[in-house]
């Protein structure tokens, strides 16, 4: 049996209360479509415009989505959690008649009720232990203004739960 790092439990303790936004991501792989959530979503550059993503490598879909060249990036609300739970659960009907999609004219599917999207081109990606870090380039999409009401708030993933961002404590300088 392998021991774990010294920080390990630590890293957990910390990061069990560290506050992600949820995304789902999205793929047409050679098997089918393919959907997974993610907590780990950050922007790396502006110009040009890449985020990227930790997949774990236990995930059903990871392997799959690692084969493809482009994908969907969703940014979820607080009214989406139901679309969370349905990517992040193991072996669910991800792209049934319960949840709408539709495929892009360019062959990705995307869920048609996320307001704020961006079609992806794979960047790159960097194998560490048990992950591989996933970087991707915008190329087209949308974002829609911020939230008017509770259910359009930002969702966010904090100790193994879902929660809603709600206003500013204060501006950041």
């Amino acid at each position: 049996m392998q021991q774990s790092h010294p920080v390990s439990a630590a890293f957990r303790e910390a990061f069990r209360y560290h506050p992600a936004g949820v995304a789902v991501i999205t793929a047409q792989t050679e098997t089918g479509p393919v959907a997974l959530t993610v907590s780990s979503l950050i922007s790396v550059s502006a110009d040009p415009p890449v985020v990227a993503f930790s997949l774990s490598a236990s995930s059903s879909s990871a392997a799959a989505l690692l084969t493809a060249e482009t994908m969907v990036v969703h940014f979820l609300r607080y009214a989406d959690q139901d679309l969370a739970r349905l990517c992040a659960t193991s072996g669910a009907e991800r792209f049934g008649p319960a949840e709408p999609w539709e495929w892009l004219e360019t062959g990705e599917p995307r869920y048609s009720r996320v307001a704020t999207w961006f079609r992806a081109r794979l960047y790159g990606t960097l194998p560490v232990d048990g992950a591989t870090i996933v970087s991707a380039q915008l190329l087209d999409g949308q974002a829609t203004p911020g939230p008017e009401d509770p259910a359009r708030e930002t969702l966010v993933y904090l100790d193994r739960r879902w929660h809603r961002l709600h206003g500013a404590v204060e501006d950041a300088a």
